[in-house]
């Protein structure tokens, strides 16, 4: 069963990346500039949140 939970392990972060990626794509403007950082940045941040 080792194999199957790294395999779903790694489906979960994958879905938890591109949910978290989608959400900072397309928060507001005014949200991004309040956070400091740029909505084109939001692969980056999501990889970074998600994978270490």
């Amino acid at each position: 069963m080792t194999v199957l939970n790294t395999v779903f392990a790694a489906f979960e972060k994958r879905v938890a990346y591109s949910r978290l990626k989608r959400e900072l794509s397309n928060m507001p403007v005014e949200t991004a500039i309040d956070l400091g950082m740029f909505r084109e940045d939001a692969a980056k941040v999501a990889n970074k949140a998600i994978y270490g």
